[in-house]
C-alpha cells in the first residue's frame, strides 16, 4: 500500500504519543494554579513554619504579584520559543523533544520546595521554558513525522493533552488544595517529564529534517519504520527529497524508481488515492490541471523544473520572502487570536468567574466541570479534523466564541447566572474544537522544512507574550469592568472570522509539499489562497506528480 494512502500506523502513532507526553507536562504547567492557587498565596498562616518546621505553611502575595507569579512560565515559554527555532535545528527534533524537558524537572523542584516567593517564580519561570521550546518542537515532531491522512487528528492530539493535563492537574487540586499539600500539585510535573525523557530513545527523527541534514538513508529507515513494514514508501519519501533537494536528487536517491513508477501505474486507482484527492481538486480549481494555469499547457522544461536546495531561514529571513512572510504574518495571527480571543483569561481566572455566582466551594467545581467540557470538545476535533477540514472548524470556533462572549456581557449585565454558567461552557467548547488545536498544527503545515523551525519560535513567542500579557492584565481589566471584559474578546473574534474566511487555505488530506506547492502556484497566479482548498472533492483517480516525474525519468 502506498504510505500516502495509510491513516494511523501503530508506531507512528506510538512516537506522537511520547511527544505528546511533552503536551501533557505543558498542560500541568498551565494548570496547576487554578485550584490550589489559593491557598498558595492566601492561606490562614502566611509564612508560618507550622505544618513543616522546614517550609512555609504557604507563600504571601497580593493579587498583582500572583497574577506575575502565574503567569511567569509565560516569560520562560516566550524566551525558549523565540530561540527555540535555530536550536531545533541545529540538534533535530527527537533530541530536542527530549532535552525539553529537563527544565520541567528542574522547575517542578523548585516550586514543589519554595522556600520563598523568588523560588516559587523562578520554578515557574524554568518550568516555562519547557512549555515554550515544546511548543516548538513538539508539533513540528507530529507534523513532519504524521501520515497525509492522519495529520489532522495527531496535530491535534498536541491540544488535547496538554487540556488532559489541565483537567488532571485542576481535579488532583481539590485534595491537595491545602497546607501542605498544594507542594505537590506543582511538583508533579516533574514525573511526565522523566518518563518523557526515557521513552524519548525509542522514537525515530523527523525524516524531513534528516533530509534538511542530508543523511538521505537515515530518513529513508526512519520513514520505513513510521510507515510500516507493508507501505510502499517510495511515492512519499521522493516527495519530501523533491522539496527539499530538487527533481534530480529525488530521482537519484528513490531506489528502483521504474518499479516504483510500474507499481503506482499498476495501482493507479486505488493505492494513491489520498494524494490523488489533493490534486484532483488542484484540477478541479485550474482548468486542466494545477501545472495548467489559464489554460496554458505547462513545458517539458517546467514540468521537470528543478527545487533548488534551501538553507534553513532564520527568523528575520522569513520576513523577506514574499511568501514565506505572507505565511508567517498570518500564522503569528492565528497565534494571536488564539490567546485574544479570551479563553486563557477563562482557565487562568475561572474560579474569580464563576464567583460571581456561585459560592467559593461550588466556583472551584464549576471550573473543574469547566475543564472538562474543554476536554470532551477537543477530543469531537481530533475526531472532526481530518473529516471537516480546518478552516470549517476554525471558523465554527470562532463563531462561536464571539456569539457566546456576547452572552457572557449579557449574563453579567443583567446578574443571570444561569446564562453565565452556560455561556462559559460553550465558550469552552467554541474554542476547543478549533481555536485551542488548529494554530499549533496548521503551523507546521503551511510552513516547508527550512522555514518551518523561524516560522514556529516566532509563533510560540507570539503566543506564550500574550500569554503572558493577558494573565497579567486580564484581573486588573476584570477587577474594573467586570464582564464587559469580554467586549474585547468580541471584536477579536469578528476580526479573525474575515482573516480565516478570506486568508487562511484548507490543509486537508494534503502532503506538506503539496501545500506549499500550491501556495506558491497561487501566488504565481494572482488567486486568492483561501481558494486552494474549498473546491469540490473530485474522486475520479488521475496520474499523481510523482508518478508523472517518475515516468518521465524512467
Amino acid at each position: 500500500m502506498d504510505s500516502r494512502q495509510l491513516r494511523m500506523p501503530g508506531y507512528m502513532l506510538y512516537c506522537v504519543l511520547v511527544a505528546t507526553l511533552g503536551s501533557f507536562t505543558n498542560g500541568w504547567t498551565i494548570g496547576s494554579p487554578n485550584v490550589p492557587g489559593e491557598i498558595t498565596h492566601n492561606c490562614p498562616n502566611g509564612n508560618a513554619h507550622i505544618k513543616d518546621p522546614r517550609l512555609p505553611d504557604c507563600l504571601p502575595m497580593d493579587t498583582t504579584l500572583w497574577g506575575f507569579a502565574v503567569s511567569s512560565f509565560c516569560v520562560g515559554a516566550l524566551i525558549a520559543g523565540f530561540f527555540g527555532g535555530s536550536l531545533q535545528t541545529k540538534l533535530g527534533r527527537k533530541l530536542s523533544i527530549r532535552v525539553n524537558t529537563i527544565p520541567w524537572i528542574i522547575g517542578g523542584i523548585l516550586m514543589g520546595s519554595a522556600v520563598d516567593n523568588a523560588q516559587f517564580i523562578i520554578g515557574r519561570l524554568i518550568a516555562g521554558f519547557s512549555c515554550g521550546f515544546g511548543s516548538v518542537c513538539i508539533p513540528t515532531y507530529i507534523g513532519e513525522t504524521s501520515t497525509i491522512r492522519a495529520r489532522g487528528a495527531m496535530g491535534t492530539c498536541h491540544q488535547f493533552l496538554i487540556v488532559i493535563g489541565i483537567l488532571l492537574a485542576s481535579v488532583i487540586g481539590l485534595p491537595t488544595a491545602n497546607v501542605p499539600w498544594w507542594r505537590l500539585n506543582y511538583a508533579i510535573v516533574g514525573i511526565p517529564a522523566v518518563i518523557q525523557f526515557l521513552l524519548s530513545f525509542t522514537i525515530v527523527e523527523s525524516p524531513r529534517w534528516l533530509i534538511s541534514q542530508n543523511r538521505i538513508e537515515e530518513a529513508r529507515h526512519a520513514l520505513a519504520r513510521l510507515r510500516g513494514k507493508r507501505a510502499n514508501i517510495e511515492g512519499e519519501f521522493y516527495e519530501i527529497v523533491e522539496a527539499q533537494l530538487g527533481t534530480a536528487a529525488a530521482s537519484s536517491v528513490v531506489h528502483n524508481s521504474s518499479a516504483a513508477a510500474m507499481t503506482t501505474k499498476q495501482n493507479n486507482g486505488g493505492i494513491t488515492q489520498g494524494a490523488q484527492r489533493e490534486h484532483d481538486e488542484e484540477d478541479a480549481l485550474h482548468p486542466g490541471g494545477l501545472n495548467d494555469v489559464d489554460g496554458v499547457s505547462p513545458t517539458s522544461e517546467e514540468m521537470t523544473e528543478h527545487v533548488t536546495h534551501q538553507e534553513a531561514l532564520n527568523i528575520f529571513q522569513v520576513f523577506k520572502d514574499p511568501l514565506i512572510r505572507h505565511i508567517t504574518c498570518l500564522v503569528l495571527f492565528l497565534h494571536f487570536t488564539q490567546q485574544w480571543i479570551g479563553m486563557n483569561a477563562v482557565i487562568f481566572y475561572s474560579t474569580i468567574i464563576f464567583n460571581e455566582a456561585f459560592d467559593q466551594s461550588m466556583s472551584q467545581y464549576m471550573t473543574i466541570a469547566t475543564m472538562g467540557v474543554n476536554f470532551v470538545a477537543t477530543l469531537f476535533s481530533v475526531l472532526l479534523i481530518d473529516r471537516m477540514g480546518r478552516r470549517p472548524l476554525l471558523l465554527l470556533a470562532e463563531f462561536g466564541c464571539t456569539i457566546f462572549s456576547m452572552l457572557l456581557v449579557i449574563g453579567y449585565r443583567f446578574n443571570i447566572p444561569a446564562l453565565l454558567v452556560v455561556s462559559v461552557f460553550l465558550y469552552v467548547a467554541s474554542f476547543a474544537i478549533g481555536i485551542g488545536p488548529i494554530p499549533w498544527m496548521i503551523t507546521s503545515e503551511l510552513s516547508p522544512t527550512y522555514a518551518n523551525s523561524s516560522m514556529s519560535g516566532l509563533a510560540t513567542a507570539m503566543n506564550w507574550s500574550m500569554n503572558f500579557v493577558i494573565g497579567l492584565v486580564f484581573p486588573l481589566i476584570f477587577q474594573r469592568i467586570a464582564g464587559y471584559t469580554f467586549c474585547i474578546f468580541i471584536g477579536v473574534g469578528i476580526v479573525a472570522m474575515i482573516v480565516t474566511y478570506t486568508l487562511l487555505p484548507e490543509t486537508k488530506n494534503r502532503s506538506i509539499e503539496t501545500i506549499f506547492r500550491n501556495l506558491n502556484k497561487s501566488k504565481r497566479s494572482h488567486l486568492a489562497p483561501q481558494h486552494l482548498g474549498t473546491g469540490p472533492q473530485i474522486e475520479e483517480p488521475k496520474r499523481d506528480p510523482v508518478t508523472q516525474e517518475l515516468e518521465h525519468g524512467s
